[in-house]
């Protein structure tokens, strides 16, 4: 790096002297000089060359003294390094000139040998400080692009030790969820531009809210539909827990979102969730150009099929045994063995529940109800047809009884 060097005094002889003094410095390219005789010319200078690196100013100069020239440098957003050269007996201005930001200053008559330490010195710092500049150039940088996945904290944490930390592609175990909306392509096809935005806008950034409440990883958003990471990056030893609380919450908050966009006469559909959780390719994969941090693998499809596998259950929220088992404490009704495209064994899945409907009497009647089509027992038609008359909303108990009244049995569902 050749370091540009501002000399501002308006002594006749400077230059030359500066010139030849620095003469091997400046065939070498280590340092380029330019002059000024005031402090108004300083700052044109300035302003025609804004890669100059430190300023060597005098203080007592015509128009515009050095002490001036240093106070409009400092008020500058790229403030210059600046020494101040002065008279021995004039160490009172050398006081407030320091006091006013000077980096250092020399006496006068100078002495080249201590000028070229001075001015080696003072380079450093300046290249120190545009080191530093850089670095949070980039973690900021770092910080925006990471933010767009990850919780605020876990994306300053990531940003503080370098985004290459945990981004490359490995294998790790996880839990996905998929959330999608029913319905929504007709919705893109009627609603108005402005409203389509405004509603999709509000919809992805409360849904993402939400997930970063809980810490959870965005890793794909396609329209309407959301993919998210637990125990990715960093370990999250309570991952499926947190996967269960965060498909409750963001059932939640959609099902409120929807009412809200009712009330002004938008019929937004329903999100149906999927969780699963296992082994998956995890990091960037998008090559050196793109940040693009998600996960692939059957881990993955899976959560994406059970999502979908909503829509003919009737359901909401339809998760694995998997996740449901490794999370603590699960409340929830068991679903059936479901044998979802691409997999040859079937899946257990179940309807994760608030706490408040899994202790409810209803919870007791389908898991009674559900015991005896598990048992291949005749009686499993009537114990569901006795909940749907009494809890015709009960979505899940219908499916299973539509089942049963057209000629299936037992546990195992094959989906389309």
């Amino acid at each position: 790096m050749t370091a540009t060097i501002l000399v501002v005094d308006d002594e006749p002889d400077l230059e030359a002297l500066v010139l030849q003094k620095f003469r091997r410095q400046i065939r070498d390219g280590a340092v380029a000089f330019l002059f000024a005789h005031d402090g108004i010319e300083a700052l044109q200078s300035i302003a025609d060359h804004p890669h100059v690196d430190l300023v060597v100013s005098d203080i007592n100069m015509p128009r515009m003294d050095g002490l001036s020239l240093l106070a409009r440098l400092q008020e500058a957003d790229d403030k210059k390094s600046t020494i101040i050269v002065s008279a021995y007996g004039d160490m009172s201005n050398i006081r407030t000139a320091m006091n006013r930001g000077a980096f250092d200053f020399l006496t006068k008559p100078i002495d080249f040998g201590d000028l070229e330490l001075t001015i080696d010195k003072t380079v450093r710092h300046v290249e120190m400080m545009r080191e530093a500049r850089r670095r949070q150039a980039e973690a900021e940088r770092a910080h925006a692009s990471l933010s767009r996945y990850f919780s605020p904290q876990i994306a300053s944490r990531l940003a503080a030790i370098g985004d290459s930390n945990g981004m490359e592609v490995h294998r790790r175990d996880v839990a996905v969820i998929f959330t999608d909306i029913a319905g929504f392509t007709s919705l893109v096809e009627t609603a108005a531009p402005e409203v389509l935005g405004e509603l999709l806008n509000e919809y992805v950034g409360g849904m993402t809210d939400v997930v970063f409440a809980h810490e959870g990883t965005v890793a794909k958003i396609i329209g309407d539909a959301i993919q998210i990471l637990f125990n990715a990056p960093g370990d999250q030893p309570d991952y499926a827990n947190r996967a269960i609380a965060c498909a409750h919450d963001l059932d939640e908050w959609a099902q409120g979102f929807r009412r809200r966009w009712k009330a002004r006469g938008v019929d937004f559909g329903v999100t149906r969730i999927g969780a699963h959780a296992g082994p998956a390719l995890v990091g960037n994969f998008g090559g050196s150009r793109f940040f693009d941090y998600t996960a692939y693998g059957d881990t993955i499809n899976t959560a994406a099929r059970l999502e979908a596998a909503n829509k003919f259950l009737g359901t909401r929220i339809c998760v694995s045994a998997t996740v449901a088992e490794a999370a603590g404490n699960f409340k929830g009704r068991p679903v059936g063995d479901l044998m979802l495209r691409g997999r040859s064994e079937p899946l257990r899945a179940y309807e994760p529940l608030p706490a408040s409907v899994f202790e409810a009497p209803t919870t007791k009647q389908y898991s009674e109800a559900f015991a005896k089509l598990e048992a291949d027992n005749a009686a499993a038609m009537p114990a569901f047809a006795a909940l749907v008359g009494q809890h015709a909303d009960d979505a899940l108990a219908g499916f299973h009884l539509r089942r049963l009244l057209n000629g299936g049995k037992g546990v195992r569902i094959q989906l389309e």
